[in-house]
């Protein structure tokens, strides 16, 4: 029997979970986010990555309910999201925020107990929740722990946990590993890969392009407020960036940046980054080529990666 989360369904033909249409919302007069499209399948993890201020976060407030959005239209589990419907739409949702807003006067347990009282779930069944949940999250022997006490990462599977209380239909993830060291990083992926496999929909938004391309069956990136690219991960690095990278030392000096720059632009696309020259080889190109003839340089050859294609697509300047 399927507990945490929902069960998966043998239907052919499923509605989607999300679906934004000329999706738009706008402050005073800056439009934030400009009639963006997508959708979320049923049992599917869909990333929704950019750069600070790209329009993620408004995005997802306006998904979750809380910020009215001004044009285009967006449904959830296949009901407009109208302040009629949005009782009905948060009910069925999890959300992760990327902020840690535990109670820190309380116990991990009475944490996860006060919160299943907000969705309406009895006593008894919020105490068998809980330590489903405890357990989900390897913090049982923490249940009598106060806040404060936590590390960083039993803190993010905490709120993992919290969010799973009402048993979600689709589960909101921002940034859900912001912080944490690798081992506690790749403990929350395994427990959303395990949600996944028990049914659950995710919208994922992360800076960590390995996170997005371990998680993300598809995804969109988005730059100003649109949507600039979108599909699976290796579709898009594919499209974008091609398969294979060779990052070229250059020591910092004109003269060799230009001679490797003139050697290697016949190859790909080529990209000068500090003192290193990057080149993206065209599909066209064996490696093989490129190695040989770089073979006097110092060099880096290696599998293209979601990261690259996300600085491709929005730039290497830095964001507020």
């Amino acid at each position: 029997m399927c507990r945490i989360g929902r069960c998966g369904t043998s239907d052919a033909v499923e509605e989607a979970i999300v679906e934004a249409v000329g999706l738009r919302k706008r402050y005073d007069k800056h439009e934030v986010v400009c009639g963006v499209d997508f959708t979320v399948r049923p049992r599917e993890c869909f990333g929704l990555l950019g750069p600070n201020g790209a329009g993620k976060t408004t995005t997802i407030r306006m998904l979750t309910g809380f910020a009215p959005y001004d044009g285009g239209s967006l449904a959830v589990f296949g009901m407009p999201m109208t302040a009629a419907n949005a009782r009905s739409i948060k009910s069925r949702l999890g959300v992760a925020p990327q902020e840690e807003n535990l109670d820190p006067d309380l116990t991990v347990a009475m944490n996860l107990r006060i919160y299943a009282s907000y969705f309406g779930i009895g006593a008894s069944e919020a105490r068998a929740r809980v330590a489903e949940l405890l357990a989900f999250a390897e913090l049982e022997d923490k249940a009598d722990a106060r806040i404060p006490t936590l590390s960083g990462g039993m803190k993010r599977r905490l709120i993992l946990a919290r969010a799973l209380i009402n048993r979600p239909s689709l589960l909101v993830l921002d940034e859900p590993t912001t912080g944490l060291d690798p081992q506690a990083r790749h403990l929350v992926w395994e427990r959303l890969r395990d949600l996944k496999r028990r049914g659950v929909a995710m919208l994922l938004t992360t800076h960590y392009m390995e996170e997005a391309a371990q998680l993300c069956d598809r995804l969109v990136v988005m730059d100003h407020g649109r949507i600039i690219a979108g599909g699976t991960p290796a579709v898009l690095i594919a499209e974008h960036v091609g398969r294979d990278v060779v990052e070229i030392a250059t020591g910092g000096d004109p003269a060799r940046q230009a001679r490797i720059e003139a050697l290697a632009r016949p190859l790909g696309r080529v990209d000068a980054v500090g003192d290193h020259v990057i080149l993206y080889l065209n599909g066209g190109h064996d490696p093989r080529e490129a190695l040989s003839v770089l073979a006097d340089e110092q060099l880096v050859h290696r599998r293209a990666t979601l990261e690259d294609v996300f600085l491709t697509l929005t730039g290497r300047e830095l964001r507020d």
